[in-house]
């Protein structure tokens, strides 16, 4: 294997490509028209355009990535994530072609893109689930029949997809028949398929997910684990690894699950088993995203491995290049999710030119992203701009240093998450611990940023008094200063 095409594009295809660099490997690019001058375009070794700005017009085409494979003599396809990385279809296709996809095959793809085929593999090792129905149900009176056995209140999830969509929470029976036709119409809108199935709902879950890697020799292993707990929309923004809640016990158990669960599919590749856990400190088997996921890098730093390089060794048919017993965690890290998205505006979506682009640097401190100063943020895809992480020998240097390095991000011209962040790096609940999936629920508020933003304004006008009346006593100054400008330029938000 001695050129890969990334078929994705900004930061994870520059990680990826930087990574097959220090191997030797060539890397293809593929670009639409909105990325004629992105940075994975100028970094890979080649670059093949592959049609206009809309990813089904361009990413999402397999046939083109294919092709584009074809044109530069690639041996093998990174998929990233996202696109078609979990496309069970476009992996048959690149394997009927005679190319190698650095990931799982399309069966395990298959049995875990689907809930309930993953509940149904999973239970083979008897896994842990969430009280529920097994099955898809479609007729609303048995399901709601169901459902008062589980015992409300309740959750009804499609069984295909994710990211929250065909997601619903029905409190008593009275509400079911309206929430299981919302959830269906969402989940067929959304997936093409109306199936739902129904569990318990978890009211204070905390969102916990192991890193699983196998290979064709049958080893398999698992990295720790990650708290995704802090979600806006049922989407993560803020991700740890390891967890402040789980016990040495616990990490052993849950290690284990996540290994059989990959075991019960034959799984090659990165992967990730997610869980969700109760106040208790019960866990519940989830489902397994059978990709490569974008808070990958904390577990890179507690582990010391790099899962992409895995990623391509496994898919070049060696084995794992270390054992269970070797992996130990050291240190902790955080990652937080630069969204071009306005915290203070229901995280809506923000475009524009990033007129100031400057990152955080210093120890611990690593930032994966796909822009630089000057560039646009297109309309046409996810607004993720990059993942600041830190790094620390424990969980209270890698928040500190997280503040640290949000203090000293500046970007302007486009609203970020970045001020999101912040608070909640401060706040009580997420230093204790003691938060989960509902903590954008429970704490946050558009005006605790209106109230920091008020809190620097006052800040600028002392400043701006001072100033005053250094320029009244001494010559005048050669420049304006605004307060409004300080605030922008003291602030990474």
């Amino acid at each position: 294997m001695q050129k890969i095409l990334v078929a994705n594009r900004g930061e994870i295809a520059l990680r990826v490509m930087r990574s097959a660099r220090e191997m030797g490997v060539k890397t293809v690019a593929v670009y639409s028209e909105a990325d004629r001058d992105a940075l994975h375009v100028r970094y890979a070794d080649e670059a093949v355009f592959i049609g206009p700005a809309p990813s089904n017009q361009s990413y999402l085409v397999a046939q083109k990535i294919i092709d584009a494979c074809k044109l530069t003599g690639a041996e093998a396809i990174h998929p990233g994530y996202g696109f078609l990385s979990e496309n069970a279809s476009f992996a048959r296709q690149v394997r009927e072609a005679g190319l190698i996809l650095i990931g799982p095959s399309p069966e395990a793809m298959e049995i875990m893109g689907n809930k309930l085929s993953a509940k149904a593999a999973a239970l083979q090792y008897n896994i842990p689930m969430v009280p529920g129905t097994e099955e898809a149900i479609t007729d609303i009176a048995e399901a709601k029949q169901r459902a008062i056995e589980v015992g409300f209140p309740i959750l009804i999830k499609a069984a295909a997809g994710g990211g929250g969509k065909g997601m619903r929470i029905v409190e008593s029976a009275e509400h079911f028949e309206e929430q299981m036709n919302l959830a269906v119409s969402e989940a067929t809108s959304a997936f093409g398929d109306g199936a739902v199935f129904i569990e318990r709902y978890v009211s204070s879950p905390k969102h916990i997910e192991i890193q699983v890697l196998g290979d064709t020799h049958g080893n398999i292993v698992h990295l720790f684990e990650r708290d995704c707990s802090v979600q806006r929309r049922h989407q993560k923004v803020i991700e740890e690894a390891p967890s402040a809640v789980l016990t040495p016990e616990l990490r052993e158990q849950m290690g284990k699950c996540a290994v059989d669960v990959a075991r019960s599919v034959n799984y090659t590749g990165a992967g990730t088993v997610e869980f969700i856990m109760d106040d208790g400190l019960n866990f519940y088997f989830l489902e397994m995203n059978t990709r490569l996921q974008v808070e990958h890098p904390v577990t890179e730093l507690i582990s010391g491995i790099d899962l992409v390089k895995e990623q391509i060794r496994i898919a070049r048919g060696e084995a794992i290049s270390f054992k269970q017993e070797d992996l130990e965690i050291n240190g902790h890290a955080m990652e937080l999710r630069v969204y071009a998205e306005d915290p203070a505006n229901d995280f809506l979506p923000d475009i524009g030119r990033l007129q100031t682009y400057i990152t955080p640097k210093g120890p611990g401190v690593r930032v994966d992203d796909g822009f630089e100063q000057g560039m646009e943020i297109p309309i046409y895809y996810d607004p993720m701009i990059a993942k600041l992480i830190t790094y620390g020998k424990d969980r209270r240097e890698a928040i500190e240093r997280m503040i640290r390095a949000i203090n000293e991000y500046q970007i302007t011209g486009i609203t970020t998450t970045l001020s999101f962040g912040a608070f909640v790096m401060q706040h009580e609940a997420f230093t204790s611990g003691n938060f989960d999936t509902h903590f954008v629920k429970k704490y946050f508020t558009p005006e605790v940023l209106n109230t920091e933003s008020a809190d620097e304004a006052e800040i600028a006008a002392l400043l701006m008094e001072k100033l005053m009346s250094v320029k009244a006593v001494t010559a005048p100054a050669t420049a304006e200063v605004s307060s409004a400008n300080w605030v922008k330029n003291r602030t990474s938000y």
